[in-house]
């Protein structure tokens, strides 16, 4: 189970198939870089994770208060992972306000390390305590253990040198050295990472070296009673082959490289910083020696139309940005609708309308993608579920751009963007290219910009090619040669074109799939985007205990497949999880006349498979 305790008896430690473990702290405790580098262990050492960055939204929020905590929750096993769990086995506190905002999500009976050295007077006003939980047993329900890390950790780095604002920098790395004897993980792959990260800073280096050494040898041999005890988690079984972790972000990233090789197109990136969709630009501009040029754009609106241009050019053109940033771009996506040019937008969602809630996720800018502009302007909307599936979606949404001649919509949102799990490194000689073909001279009659393949997409012509001069723009124009057109009937056609256009694309998709159960039943649990591993863990779980229950998780949110239709009517019930107020079950409901029923959330944090297990439950007892 995702959420199994740490079980002991006296004699030996029975170690559960998974445990999860979140570390919490101020945000300039360096939380996020543990988890990261622990993820990095974990991952070496072969067992199957899942990782939640749950970030604050200020940029530095005061040290000590409840809005600076930042969180990561990691989530492995020596069986598969889905999630990144419903609750906590253990949770690492470094102040009263980590404690304060996380100790409730800890399961009953987990265990709490904090450090005692931050929980002052201070701080714990800061955290609106009005006494020590560490003593005055509130947190009796959990097994606590508390050390007095920062001091441990100024008396480790002591000899190098540092201040003593510069050494207590160092104790996230204490704790990460406790982390990895408790857990069995091997310490050179962190001590490789931080002397490649501080090469021209020696004496930091060796602080944080010793720092983790420190940590590490306090749970060697300091013969700790109670909970704190080593545990040995298997390896999670695995298809042989070359292993890594990705998050979302560097996910598609690689995968629009990847579309742009296959389909033998230089790429171009025009973006804006924004939360969370700034990774892609980041992990994109580190990545020119395979054609890809990087645009930082002054605002949303310049990063898409570059991105048009440079499709006009004849590059792919990709942007990205979340909701605010979207709809921003709206205007410049109807321009590429109605230019028929390719282009790869990809939306990394999070919660809220306006800034809403930067750093936290959210699957509410469906409506957005497939409806979200002036005039009628259809577009392809692709959706990954998880990090590591973002890559494949990458490649498809930039098939789909170029054979269509249309921009594509690429969904995730900030669970997927920062979360990371592994991912077999696929062998890209299985992958199907789809080679671009400029036109080259003018068909017989002259030269039509606006004349039609099979699939109803104009011919891409690079500017300056000989004979093959063209108008495009956002004015409707005339059918076939490209002329500024207003009358009706040509609109009317036109309109229609682009539509059947779109509505062709699922011609070239796969039909939908179940991925847990049958076609036809009592209920199917139907999904989209990063509700994935909690839809499938719960349907897993209810199938186990006999109820008759599928799992259908759509990845072509428009054009849907073309059998999604007679599959969802196959069954009695349809329950769709969504963090929204109900936006797949609404359009389920428009294209297919089926009574989908929502189970929504909109809090900011991913389901659980708990609230999916009860959400089962409840339906197939009417």
């Amino acid at each position: 189970m995702a959420t199994a305790a740490l079980e002991r008896t006296d004699t030996n430690t029975q170690t559960p198939d998974a445990i999860v473990v979140r570390f919490a702290g101020d945000s300039g405790d360096g939380m996020q870089l543990t988890g990261g580098q622990f993820t990095l262990s974990t991952a070496l050492a072969g067992n199957d994770l899942a990782t939640f960055p749950d970030f604050p939204a200020e940029i530095r929020a005061p040290q000590g208060t409840l809005f600076g905590v930042s969180a990561f929750q990691i989530n492995f096993g020596s069986s598969e992972i889905d999630t990144a769990g419903d609750v906590p086995d253990v949770l690492v506190a470094m102040n009263p306000a980590a404690l304060k905002t996380n100790v409730g999500a800890l399961k009953e009976g987990g265990l709490i390390i904090a450090d005692e050295g931050e929980f002052s007077k201070r701080n714990l006003d800061k955290a609106k305590y009005e006494t020590n939980p560490l003593e005055d047993g509130s947190l009796a329900k959990w097994q606590l253990m508390k050390f007095n890390i920062s001091q441990m950790t100024l008396d480790a780095v002591k000899p190098h040198g540092l201040g003593n604002k510069e050494a207590l920098r160092c104790k996230n790395m204490w704790t990460l050295g406790l982390a990895l004897w408790m857990f069995s993980r091997k310490r050179q792959p962190i001590i490789d990472w931080l002397e490649a990260k501080f090469a021209g800073k020696p004496d930091i280096l060796a602080a944080n070296i010793a720092a983790l050494n420190a940590g590490h040898a306090f749970g060697e041999t300091a013969e700790l009673s109670g909970p704190m005890r080593q545990y040995a988690m298997p390896a999670a079984p695995a298809v042989p082959g070359l292993y890594r972790t990705v998050t979302g972000a560097e996910s598609i990233s690689l995968g629009l490289v990847a579309g742009a090789q296959l389909a033998g197109l230089p790429m171009f990136f025009g973006g804006y910083p924004i939360t969370p969709a700034s990774a892609i630009l980041h992990h994109l501009s580190r990545l020119k020696e395979y054609h890809v040029t990087t645009f930082q754009a002054e605002d949303e609106i310049a990063a898409i139309c570059a991105a048009i241009g440079a499709s006009y050019a004849g590059a792919l053109g990709v942007t990205s940005s979340s909701g605010p940033g979207i709809a921003l771009k709206g205007e410049a996506m109807g321009l590429a609708i109605m230019t028929e040019l390719p282009l790869v937008i990809v939306n990394s969602q999070r919660g809220g309308p306006s800034t809403g809630l930067p750093t936290k996720t959210e699957q509410s800018d469906l409506y957005q993608a497939v409806y979200g502009r002036n005039g009628d302007a259809p577009m392809p909307v692709i959706a990954a579920r998880s990090p590591a599936d973002a890559f494949d979606c990458a490649i498809e949404a930039c098939r789909i751009a170029v054979q269509y001649m249309t921009p594509v919509m690429l969904l995730t949102d900030g669970y997927i963007a920062n979360a990371a799990e592994p991912w077999k490194v696929p062998d890209m000689a299985s992958y199907k290219a789809f080679p671009v073909e400029f036109m080259g001279k003018a068909q017989d009659g002259g030269f039509l910009p606006y004349a039609r393949d099979e699939k109803l997409a104009r011919p891409w012509v690079k500017p300056g090619t000989p004979g093959l001069m063209h108008r495009i723009g956002g004015i409707e124009k005339a059918l076939g040669t490209g002329h500024i057109d207003y009358a009706p009937a040509n609109h009317q056609a036109m309109t229609d074109i682009r539509q059947n256009k779109v509505l062709g694309v699922a011609d070239s998709i796969p039909d939908q799939e179940v991925v847990v159960g049958a076609a036809g039943g009592k209920l199917a649990v139907v999904g989209w985007g990063s509700t994935y591993g909690p839809i499938h863990q719960a349907v897993l779980r209810a199938r186990r205990n006999g109820h008759d229950v599928s799992h259908i998780h759509i990845r072509h949110i428009w054009p849907t497949p073309k059998n999604l239709g007679g599959l969802l009517h196959s069954f009695e019930h349809v329950l769709v999880p969504e963090m929204n107020t109900g936006q797949l079950k609404t359009l389920l409901r428009d294209q297919f006349l089926v009574d989908a029923r929502p189970l929504n959330k909109t809090s900011g944090q991913p389901f659980t498979i708990a609230e999916i297990e009860a959400a089962i439950a409840a339906t197939l007892s009417k």
